[in-house]
């Protein structure tokens, strides 16, 4: 189950607003919905969770470019929100690269690589090159929310209910909660 919400900063502090992704399917659809909720271009965060797997965070500062931050890319990259946050320069891949993820199956085996071929090694080559292409574990810029009160340290501990814990440390969690 995902949860996907907006919160703008105002001069008035915080407002939240669910939104639905359904019609997202590019970080820059993602980015031009965020500056939608934000006409004075203050900072709009982005806050997506899958139950207990992974979060992310997308600030919008104005007409910067936005700063991303995922919590588990493997995980995320198994996601349709999650895979619009992993972008090739996110994950440090060039943008030409072959996406490792189109060809591998649910069981980890490449297309044409059957299950037999392991020959006791713990997945083949090309396992071992997706995982290289998504890390196990967080990425992006930890910092996003540093001048907000939520230090590298503390977002890269958070699990569990991240966007609630995300929403309390910015002073923003009643609003979040109406929205939820």
């Amino acid at each position: 189950m995902y949860f996907a919400a907006l919160l703008a900063r105002t001069e008035d502090g915080w407002e939240a607003s669910d939104t639905e992704l359904d019609d997202v399917e590019t970080l820059s659809d993602l980015a031009d919905l965020a500056r939608e909720a934000s006409p004075d271009e203050d900072t709009v965060l982005v806050l997506i969770e899958q139950e207990d797997a992974w979060f992310g965070v997308v600030r919008v500062d104005g007409e910067e470019d936005p700063r991303i931050y995922v919590s588990d890319a493997a995980a995320a990259a198994r996601s349709s929100y999650g895979e619009i946050l992993l972008t090739d320069e996110l994950l440090g891949r060039d943008p030409g690269d072959d996406d490792d993820l189109d060809a591998l199956d649910l069981d980890g085996t490449e297309d044409g690589e059957s299950d037999d071929d392991e020959d006791g090694a713990e997945g083949g080559d090309g396992a071992a090159g997706a995982a290289e292409a998504v890390p196990h574990g967080p990425v992006g810029d930890a910092e996003v929310l540093d001048d907000l009160g939520v230090s590298e340290k503390e977002l890269r501990s958070m699990s569990g209910d991240a966007v609630g814990e995300i929403a309390e440390a910015l002073g923003a969690s009643d609003v979040l909660e109406t929205v939820r």
